[in-house]
């Protein structure tokens, strides 16, 4: 009889953690396969504790997984919830709002005729608007919308950016707790649930990020490495060795120049 091969395969999950120096220089410190806290506490049990004890601060988006691993891992870090995601939860309760109130009205979805859906973008980028192009939109949400949800929504969302916007200012602690007392007070009084959940969520993070707004400090530089690292991945059109993906991800978040072959003028005969 003809002897058969079999080939074993190794499964692995698809997914990656990357670990990051925030303030140094020193890039992408490790890449942990999987997306749970486990493997992240599985990583830092290993390195020594004299190294260990000089990470201060763990800056990490809104993920209860990772705070997790870093308070276990790390119970002497700080933890700080970046602020753009905060940002971000905000702006999806709008558009959350502005959908639900949409449908039931109009019976279909925006369209660009209607006044929420073509002043969508308005309702995130305020800041860029003027006194009177605030009032003019706050009319037409008004108008639209005759139960005042999605008004009530960017009203919160704009006070909890005031909240964010203390860092500007250096962050003083009593100019952030009579902010964050006037969101909350707004979301208390609010009957729309969209508010409700933001507040109860911003409540859950309030000390990681009130320390952002404090230190300034934010997981940007790990973002940065986390679109480099996706696109090592499209060039490549996928992996199929996971250690050849890493020492490509790797090489790519950890070198600091690249030699650049010299042109024609540059030559000299």
């Amino acid at each position: 009889s003809n002897p058969r091969r079999f080939s074993v395969r190794s499964w692995v999950d698809r997914w990656d953690t990357g670990l990051v120096d925030l303030t140094g220089d020193q890039g992408l410190l490790a890449q942990v396969n999987g997306r749970t806290s486990a493997v992240v506490i599985d990583w830092f049990d290993a390195r020594d504790e004299t190294w260990k004890a000089q990470i201060t601060h763990v800056a990490i988006d809104m993920s209860t997984v990772y705070a997790k691993a870093a308070r276990e891992a790390l119970p002497h870090a700080q933890l700080v919830v970046d602020r753009f995601h905060v940002v971000k939860k905000a702006n999806e309760m709008v558009d959350t709002v502005r959908r639900r109130v949409t449908q039931p009205e109009r019976g279909r979805r925006g369209r660009k005729s209607d006044v929420e859906w073509i002043n969508r973008r308005r309702l995130r980028a305020s800041e860029r608007l003027t006194n009177e192009q605030r009032s003019t939109l706050f009319e037409k949400l008004t108008s639209a919308d005759p139960h005042g949800d999605i008004a009530a929504a960017w009203i919160a969302k704009e006070l909890l950016r005031d909240v964010l916007r203390c860092t500007d200012r250096g962050g003083l602690r009593h100019e952030i707790r009579d902010r964050l007392y006037r969101f909350y007070t707004f979301c208390a009084a609010c009957r729309v649930p969209e508010i409700g959940k933001l507040a109860t969520t911003v409540s859950a993070w309030q000390e990681p990020m009130i320390l952002a707004i404090t230190t300034g400090l934010s997981n940007a530089r790990s973002e940065g490495y986390n679109r480099i690292v996706k696109h090592v991945g499209r060039i490549a059109f996928g992996f199929r060795t996971p250690e050849n993906q890493r020492r490509r991800v790797r090489w790519a978040c950890t070198r600091r120049s690249r030699r650049v072959a010299p042109s024609r003028r540059q030559c000299h005969c």
